[in-house]
């Protein structure tokens, strides 16, 4: 019997290769008292889910390990999953990543064209996909976004849920901001008693979702891990407020303090993004300029606290759990589930990552997987790993206390982890988390 309360945290050498990686799976699963037979059946639909948000390291191309699910994660898994449905079925690897990154470059880096051609090889009798979730690639230079390609989208279509009164944000007040240059249209599916959720379909559909999530620090979160990682099954990043415009005194949370520096600079970023939407193909001529000049005066954001990457941060987490409730709670037709999603989490720690996280992460070899059956127990046990206090990571924290549609019905003092714990590492926090999330 599944035990959603038990979490397995499995060690092995930090080095990605087929043995040590096969064998951690396997050992992970009978931690969990699971059999991959029992877990999956003959002809389901399984949705194996890695974290995808970019091709590489922001400033150094050449780095990616630390920052995707590694491609040995997702083979050990599709395999395992391949044999379990017996010939029949449909395995589905999909992701959103950040709308800025190529798709193609991660895929190539992750071995995962190779990797479905040989599945295809392997098992014909059953259907190998994969898919990018997005609705749409910018091209970006400096930041400033220059232009825009419409994607294939998800074939099966998406799922638009409202959760309405239910929404982590329901009775918050603030100027939502989103992924776009024009926060109208983040406001428009978070107004008026309405917080509406664009999710791919081939997730919600799903009879099995495989969460592949990475051991990671975030800007905005504290650590991305198998909660923050749903952000990928949506199509629209303007369905997600990542933060509230302006500045604490303005119940915003996109800078740390109210000063009139901080509200000076709200403002031309509010205003650098009106004239980026209105000019059109001319914003490649003088927007990188204005993004230059802005640096120079206020400083980098990868040494400055602006949009909201910092602890004070109160929207992501918010986000972050309406689309987990989303998940676990509708199907796709956008109705409460009749029965409850088979779900899965494995956490992918062998090189996690540390500091600047989630795309500026530094590398840290760690050797260990963490896996579960509920993602609220698993991202508890991964953050007291990283050495963070999980009270103060509010993604955790309040996924404990949620009054309505609920994604765990114990309190942590019932988590278990087989076989043990064993010694936490010292994960350096993004600089916006410095002093407030170590434990």
């Amino acid at each position: 019997m599944i035990d959603d309360r038990r979490v397995a945290v499995i060690r092995q050498e930090p080095r990605y290769e087929e043995k040590l990686v096969r064998d951690s799976v396997s050992r992970a699963m009978s931690a969990l008292g699971i059999a991959w037979q029992n877990f999956v059946a003959r002809g389901d639909r399984v949705l194996l889910k890695p974290n995808f948000v970019r091709e590489s390291h922001t400033e150094r191309p050449n780095e990616w390990e630390q920052i995707v699910t590694h491609g040995e994660i997702i083979e050990t898994v599709a395999r395992e999953v391949a044999e379990a449905l017996q010939g029949a079925g449909t395995i589905t690897i999909a992701d959103a990543p950040q709308t800025d990154s190529n798709f193609q470059k991660i895929c190539e880096r992750t071995g995962l064209y190779r990797l479905t051609d040989a599945l295809r090889r392997d098992y014909p009798h059953i259907a190998f996909e994969v898919l990018d979730l997005r609705r749409e690639y910018w091209e970006t230079t400096r930041g400033v976004v220059v232009q825009r390609h419409q994607l294939a989208e998800d074939p099966r279509g998406y799922t638009l849920v409202n959760l309405g009164t239910d929404s982590c944000f329901y009775g918050k007040a603030g100027r939502f901001y989103g992924a776009d240059y024009d926060a109208t249209l983040t406001a428009e599916h978070h107004s008026e008693g309405r917080h509406e959720y664009l999710l791919a379909r081939s997730a919600m559909d799903s009879d099995v979702f495989i969460n592949l999530p990475k051991l990671k620090t975030h800007k905005k979160v504290g650590a991305t891990l198998s909660l923050k990682n749903l952000v990928g099954i949506n199509g629209d990043k303007n369905y997600l407020p990542h933060f509230c415009i302006g500045t604490p005194d303005e119940g915003g949370d996109e800078f740390p303090t109210s000063g009139a520096k901080d509200k000076l600079q709200s403002r031309l970023i509010s205003t650098f993004k009106r004239a980026a939407l209105l000019s059109g193909t001319a914003t490649k001529i003088w927007a990188p300029l204005a993004t230059s000049v802005g640096k120079a005066v206020f400083g980098s954001t990868s040494h400055v606290v602006r949009s909201g990457n910092w602890h004070g941060n109160d929207t992501t987490w918010r986000m972050t759990l309406d689309l987990n409730r989303a998940l676990f709670h509708f199907d796709g037709e956008g109705k409460r589930r009749r029965r409850p999603l088979r779900y899965l989490t494995i956490i992918d720690g062998i090189i996690a990552g540390e500091g600047n996280g989630p795309m500026e992460a530094d590398p840290k070899p760690c050797g260990v997987l963490i896996a579960g059956t509920n993602p609220v127990a698993a991202d508890f046990v991964a953050t007291k790993l990283m050495g963070f206090d999980w009270h103060k990571v509010p993604t955790i924290r309040e996924a404990f206390a949620l009054p309505s549609l609920p994604l765990a019905d114990f309190d942590p003092s019932m988590v278990e982890v087989s076989p043990e714990i064993g010694e936490c590492f010292r994960f350096r926090p993004h600089f916006g988390w410095v002093g407030h999330i170590e434990g």
